[in-house]
């Protein structure tokens, strides 16, 4: 699926789910709010942002389930937590790790004379944000695969579109930037959620229509 398409339609299911899907983002993003707090308190805490890996499992386990048959309920929720809470937090682990080493190697290039690689680190961490949002997908979309095999469904899908990817990234980027700079609450409560079914539509087959029916 094109990008235009695949965010075009998460738009309409966002509209037709957004009671629900709100309620997981908001619990998502009060979970986020809460770590920060707390490790601008006492930084140690920050490992509390782990905590969000199985409610982010939860959100993605909605968007797959909305993608695949057309309808949510907020038991979905539930059953995604039930489900795929360990993996979430292992992907969690993997991306505060990636998020983390990339934070040290922007402030260490960007106080050295080798700055211009500050930027280039930058570039890497947004690449590395939407196989993210892939990875994550797959994951769960797939919880019979392996984490390893997820990963490298992710790549190959990556690797084999691209211009799609890196298009459909940027835009949902911009996306999340606009939730943030807008008060932050939109971030906190609808942007993270459109972004999971915009990747879910754009990775996932669409469905048969007896899925769907």
């Amino acid at each position: 699926m094109k990008p235009r398409e695949a965010l075009r339609l998460a738009l309409r299911d966002f509209y037709a789910n957004s009671f629900r899907l709100v309620l997981v983002n908001a619990a998502l993003g009060a979970i986020l709010v809460a770590s920060v707090l707390a490790a601008l308190a006492f930084p140690l805490a920050a490992a509390l942002v782990l905590a969000s890996g199985p409610v982010t499992a939860a959100l993605v386990h909605c968007a797959v389930t909305l993608v695949r048959t057309g309808n949510l309920a907020l038991a979905d929720a539930w059953t995604g937590l039930r489900i795929h809470w360990r993996r979430g937090l292992e992907l969690a682990a993997a991306g505060a790790a990636l998020v983390g080493l990339g934070i040290v190697a922007y402030r260490f290039y960007g106080a050295s004379s080798l700055w211009p690689l500050a930027f280039l680190t930058v570039y890497v961490l947004v690449l590395l944000g939407i196989y993210e949002l892939v990875l994550w997908t797959l994951a769960i979309a797939e919880p019979e695969r392996g984490l390893r095999g997820a990963a490298r469904a992710a790549a190959v899908l990556v690797a084999s579109r691209p211009g799609a990817t890196l298009l459909l990234g940027l835009a949902l980027l911009l996306v999340n930037v606009a939730g943030i700079a807008a008060a932050v609450m939109p971030f906190l409560t609808l942007t993270v959620a459109y972004t999971f079914l915009a990747t879910a539509h754009f990775v996932l087959p669409p469905p048969s229509t007896e899925e769907t029916a």
